[in-house]
């Protein structure tokens, strides 16, 4: 479900009902713990954490002219998702997240290639996706994708 909101406020305010404070939520835990340099968009339809082009005037190889994705949050049908970028191209990060993730949540991890579902709006671990959000400085970031995942 891509929204058509441009700005994030307007996202939220156009959430359903039972959506609006597990998002409001997250979104909190991701502003509070977003690497410096860091920019809040809206990006594919939905919440985006960006390096701005101002750090990294490359911008993303799949589309030069947006900034170089770092995180997104999205409300889906079923679901909320988080799609960590940096999640996926560093190993020991992942292997940190799935183990702090099974101590902290009463269920199993549902996660897909790019990103983490929660289907249950009362066993988010929103203090782990901040701590996940903080895990990697805007320079780290650029520095593994540069490396891993730019061609």
């Amino acid at each position: 479900m891509q929204s058509k909101a441009t700005t994030p406020k307007q996202y939220l305010e156009e959430l359903p009902e039972d959506r609006k404070d597990p998002m409001s939520k997250l979104r909190q835990q991701i502003l509070e713990n977003l690497p410096e340099g860091l920019e809040e968009t809206m990006s594919y339809g939905m919440l985006g954490y960006v390096i701005p082009h101002s750090l990294y005037p490359d911008g993303y190889h799949c589309n030069p002219k947006l900034p170089l994705p770092f995180m997104n949050l999205a409300s889906q049908k079923n679901f909320i998702a988080v799609y960590s970028m940096v999640l996926y191209s560093k190993k020991e990060l992942m292997d940190w997240f799935t183990s702090e993730y099974a101590k902290r949540c009463k269920y199993k991890l549902d996660m897909g290639k790019s990103c983490m579902r929660f289907k249950r709006m009362d066993d988010i671990p929103f203090d782990l996706i901040g701590e996940l959000t903080a895990k990697v400085s805007a320079e780290e970031w650029i520095n593994i994708y540069e490396t891993a995942i730019k061609k």
